[in-house]
């Protein structure tokens, strides 16, 4: 479950400017702020069965654009190569040090 939720966090965070209002609000009240369903639900007065369906579309598109888009796939690529980087500095070099903090500053 925890990586379900990892992953949706991070997709939600690649893909949230491609939701309606609706959508980023129950999706951000129930992964980021780890609301329960019955809780958005009395927030904005709706059963619990609507907020769940909406989760689940909107967990479904998420996953859609991600097929097409692979932004969590190359984040996730880029990550590992950094670290690849970093293990295999040696010493005092203060010039790729700086270069790599820059890399992921850009993530």
């Amino acid at each position: 479950m925890l990586e379900k939720t990892t992953r949706m966090n991070y997709l939600y965070d690649f893909y949230q400017s491609l939701l309606t209002e609706k959508q980023r609000s129950y999706m951000s009240l129930y992964y980021l702020d780890d609301h329960s369903l019955g809780e958005i639900a009395e927030e904005y007065n709706i059963s619990r069965q609507a907020v769940y369906d909406n989760i689940k579309r909107t967990e479904q598109m998420l996953e859609q654009y991600e097929e097409k888009l692979l932004l969590f796939q190359k984040f996730q690529e880029r990550q590992s190569l950094i670290d690849q980087l970093k293990k295999e500095i040696k010493g005092d070099n203060t010039i790729l040090i700086t270069l790599i903090q820059s890399l992921e500053k850009l993530d």
